[in-house]
């Protein structure tokens, strides 16, 4: 996106999304809920999510983007509190108020912080990132310098579609997000009852995961200092370790290792979330780095389609949830292949030589 589209695209994006949660007050039928919820909605994400919104992180942050993205990020996070009151107002008043109020306040809220608060770069008001020692902003230049490029030239959108790294990152995001932690989500709940714990306590593993992966977003740091591929691995040993905890829970576990998954989950989820798009931004920040970082995201989004329903086949077909956690637990380590292979330390490295006077 260029930079005179993105504010109207997150415009569009807001007023798609809350127009489109308001209209399901007035669904009577499944398919209603197919067009206004799984086509409609995820457009007004796209347009006013990740794709946009993470190259507006980058653009303003030339150092520290773990932290920066991370921060930005637990936003998604805290979004289980909002959960938590549409509930209430389900009970009070009804989905259909429940849906109006949503989208209500998803453009009552968003729209002025958009038109009043948002600019893509700092250098369309001759402000440095913080962090940058590039002058262009002096002269006038908005175009991507070449201080911003991590590579040592810049990437063209046919370049970085045939690059291996850019498929690689989406598969790792395909596996870790779609097939992997959307898998396990999906099916947390019904297992943990089947399991012999109450449904009460089983719908609350939802909200310790949604807490614990605000943590893990807001720890996101660690990956300016220890690099992104390590905290990838810490990301995958958290989420590997939760998945087999859920492997063996059953009738006479006790809560305590239930939570420790949800816990060891949440910040494993957490962690990657972010650094995997700061990856995305050490590799191909640029010109093009939106379409690359919409790229991985779309991972994601195709893992996810299939991650939920393959692990509810194993079931079906084997009668016990153990295949599809496990299956879950190889996503997450296929993931960190993927990311490892990507090598976004690679791309840091020749920077920071670009960087080192002769």
């Amino acid at each position: 996106s260029s930079r005179g589209s993105t504010k109207l695209l997150l415009l569009i994006g807001v007023m798609v999304l809350g127009l489109a949660a308001a209209a399901c007050s007035y669904a009577t039928r499944l398919w209603h809920f197919y067009l206004l919820f799984g086509a409609l909605a995820p457009v007004g994400l796209a347009c006013a999510g990740s794709p946009i919104l993470n190259p507006t992180i980058m653009n303003w942050f030339a150092q520290r983007r773990g932290m920066a993205l991370g921060l930005a990020q637990t936003g998604g996070g805290l979004s289980f509190v909002f959960v938590f009151m549409m509930e209430s107002i389900i009970e009070g008043f009804g989905w259909r108020t429940a849906y109006v109020i949503m989208g209500s306040l998803t453009i009552a809220v968003l729209l002025p912080i958009v038109l009043l608060g948002y600019t893509f770069s700092p250098r369309d008001h001759g402000l440095r990132a913080v962090g940058s020692t590039d002058d262009t902003s002096k002269s006038g230049n908005t175009e991507a310098p070449e201080a911003d490029c991590t590579t040592e030239e810049k990437w063209t959108r046919e370049s970085g579609l045939k690059s291996r790294p850019l498929w690689l990152l989406f598969v790792s995001n395909m596996l870790f997000w779609g097939t992997g932690c959307y898998l396990i989500l999906a099916h947390q709940v019904k297992f943990a009852i089947d399991a012999g714990y109450s449904s009460t306590i089983a719908a609350s593993t939802t909200a310790v995961f949604g807490l614990f992966m605000v943590i893990g977003q807001a720890s996101s740091f660690i990956s300016d200092v220890i690099g992104r591929e390590a905290t990838i691995f810490v990301a995958s040993v958290c989420t590997g370790l939760a998945t087999v905890i859920l492997m063996f829970l059953g009738p006479g576990s006790g809560v305590v290792p239930l939570y420790t998954f949800s816990v060891l989950f949440g910040i494993g989820a957490g962690l990657f979330a972010v650094c995997v798009f700061v990856g995305v931004a050490d590799i191909f920040y640029g010109r093009h780095f939106g379409l690359f970082c919409g790229i991985v995201t779309a991972g994601m989004g195709f893992g996810g389609a299939f991650g939920p329903w393959l692990g509810g086949v194993l079931f079906d077909i084997s009668g016990t949830y153990r295949y599809s956690f496990l299956f879950a637990g190889l996503s997450f380590v296929i993931s960190f292949i993927c990311f490892f292979l990507a090598a976004p330390r690679r791309y840091t490295t020749i920077k920071r030589s670009r960087a080192t006077p002769a």
